[in-house]
């Protein structure tokens, strides 16, 4: 578990500084550099006038071609610092910095928390603002226990993705893990869509992130439910109603986020004018509000407090 000191690193930079604006001005951000090449890929690769069986052979390639691409950035870095330092302090850290770029500990934090401020203070519109940066669905159609759903939706799944499971591949495999992993979500979250035009070319890249976070998204949601104020309501709302999510992965830790506040989530929802039926998640429970999300909040922090202790633990042992 040599890795999984860099990975505290990563986190803990994060943590401190997050992706300031100036650098991101100046730079972009490797996630935006992701979006270009698959971006590039996309439009060149997936054309309309071509079968379907055609579009997902391209997409596969698509996909695996920006994974390998990623990987062997990984590798050639962290191969280049381990001919420059031997194994010990500095490398972990310089291996941590490297690895900064794909954990949003922070980003998330922030974004969530710019849905509460505005929230709490009854300014609907703003809040509606502040949740469509996190969100797709149509957020003039959201009311406060919406927003509160959709900014607490997005908190828990976006803690499996953006830091458990970048984190957790980091630590398996260092560079090669982390930076694969990260171009694994991005291509789902730009093709790996159920619309026309990424059916067929999305799909390789919707499956293979579906195997990517199976494990993270379970561990995410334990951490939860070892951090709830409800611990039993968590557990027990997370193996009830996982499964009844659409997604594979996303419905363990919002299902244990539910019952760890005490709240429903999930539910019909609604995209680009169109109304998707949604099962809900611990569909009991009251409406969420804008004090829960804050709540949520603090179940996040302790849960990737604890997640950065267990892997200080794992590289000191």
């Amino acid at each position: 578990m040599g890795f999984a000191g860099a990975m505290v690193v990563a986190m803990a930079v994060d943590a401190l500084m997050g992706w300031p604006l100036w650098l991101f001005a100046r730079i972009g951000h490797p996630v935006t550099w992701l979006g270009r090449l698959i971006g590039a890929i996309d439009n060149a690769w997936n054309r309309p006038s071509d079968a379907p069986t055609f579009r997902r052979a391209a997409g596969i390639a698509g996909a695996l071609l920006v994974i390998a691409l990623s990987v062997a950035l990984g590798w050639a870095l962290q191969s280049l610092l381990q001919s420059l330092l031997p194994w010990g302090l500095a490398q972990i850290a310089l291996l941590g910095v490297l690895a900064w770029p794909l954990v949003a500990l922070r980003s998330l934090h922030d974004h969530v928390a710019a849905v509460a401020k505005p929230l709490r203070a009854g300014d609907i519109a703003a809040a509606r603002d502040a949740v469509s940066r996190i969100v797709g669905r149509d957020p003039a159609a959201l009311d406060e226990a919406g927003i509160a759903r959709a900014a607490i939706e997005s908190l828990a799944e976006n803690a499996s993705d953006g830091i458990v499971a970048p984190v957790f591949w980091g630590a398996l495999f260092g560079l090669p893990g982390i930076f694969g992993y990260k171009a694994i979500n991005t291509l789902d979250s730009m093709i790996g869509h159920r619309s026309e035009r990424h059916e067929a070319f999305g799909w390789a890249a919707a499956r293979i992130d579906d195997v990517a976070n199976f494990i993270p998204a379970r561990l995410t949601g334990f951490l939860f439910v070892l951090l709830a104020p409800r611990r039993s309501e968590a557990l027990s709302c997370m193996t009830r109603d996982a499964r009844r999510h659409r997604s594979p992965n996303a419905g363990w830790p919002e299902a244990a986020m539910a019952g760890a506040l005490g709240v429903r989530l999930s539910g019909p929802r609604i995209y680009h004018g169109s109304t998707t039926n949604e099962p809900w998640l611990n569909e009991a429970a009251r409406d969420p509000l804008a004090a829960d999300i804050g709540e949520g909040l603090t179940v996040y922090r302790r849960a990737m407090l604890l997640l950065a202790g267990v892997l200080a633990i794992l590289a000191f042992a």
